[in-house]
């Protein structure tokens, strides 16, 4: 039932690259020849060497990995202004770990991005998807490698099989991350204003107190405290590390306005951080 709550927005929409000249019958500079078109806006004006990778090519070729690796999986889409996308797929059938309680169960994920206006790589990492809160947790290191080739035809993408990477992830990665998850889960907070402030000020994700006068948590600490008080009830247990940085990774990636890349980054320095309190 937690996954009928997944994200759907349509990210194959219209894009191509033309000349600006086409556009504004005038010459440009060297370096901006082109621009990009997505959904009928320009978006990026890029040079004679950049390739354009639509996502018709990248997510579709993405998923046939799954297809081909035989994996049931559900997929979740994230459209940003036609500029940066994103693909999901969260994998069911391989492993399944659950943190000692049966209604917290963690799947392997492997997320795709890919953008228009050169904010985001085209790349592919594995990752974790907490159920209870629909997460993506972007803690792994594993990245997929792929070879783009820029032929007369277009750009060439050449995927890796996903079969051994995928049982290697599940082998090595996911297990030992997971443990980690598991360790954080022991350790109880005593005070969470204390722990929310305390990340805060090493993390610097955001501000904790409401102004130089108000030192009353912000909207955002007041957001985290509210998930890690909702799911200690939800889930009967006492607060403990593990839904402090679940409470933290839901306010990134549902409030704070990052890019994915900078999501990835900020996710892995809060786990680096509230695992040393372990």
């Amino acid at each position: 039932m937690y996954l009928n709550n997944l994200q759907q927005d349509e990210v194959f929409v219209s894009s191509e690259m033309r000349p600006l000249r086409e556009l504004t019958a005038m010459e440009s500079r060297r370096g901006l020849e082109n621009v990009i078109i997505s959904n009928r806006k320009i978006v990026n004006v890029v040079s004679n060497s950049y390739g354009h990778i639509p996502n018709e090519l990248f997510f579709k070729k993405a998923e046939q990995m799954l297809i081909d690796a035989d994996l049931n999986y559900h997929r979740q889409t994230i459209n940003r202004s036609d500029r940066t996308f994103s693909m999901d797929f969260i994998i069911e059938d391989k492993s399944q770990f659950k943190i000692k309680n049966d209604n917290d169960p963690i799947l392997p994920m492997l997320r795709f991005t890919n953008s228009y206006d050169g904010r985001e790589k085209t790349s592919g990492h594995f990752g974790f998807y907490r159920l209870v809160c629909s997460n993506g947790l972007h803690v792994s290191e594993s990245q997929l490698d792929f070879s783009l080739k820029r032929t007369k035809n277009g750009i060439h993408l050449l995927m890796p099989k996903l079969n051994g990477l995928f049982d290697k992830f599940l082998e090595n990665e996911f297990y030992t991350i997971t443990k980690k998850f598991d360790k954080l889960k022991e350790v109880k907070i005593m005070d969470t204003k204390k722990f929310v402030q305390e990340i805060l000020e090493k993390t610097k994700l955001f501000r904790y107190e409401c102004s130089d006068k108000n030192h009353d948590p912000s909207k955002k600490s007041r957001e985290v405290l509210e998930i890690l008080d909702h799911e200690a009830i939800m889930l009967n247990e006492a607060p403990n590390l593990w839904l402090g940085y679940n409470a933290f990774n839901a306010v990134l990636h549902n409030t704070l306005k990052k890019s994915f890349s900078k999501q990835e980054q900020c996710d892995k320095a809060l786990f680096n951080e509230i695992y040393q309190m372990a």
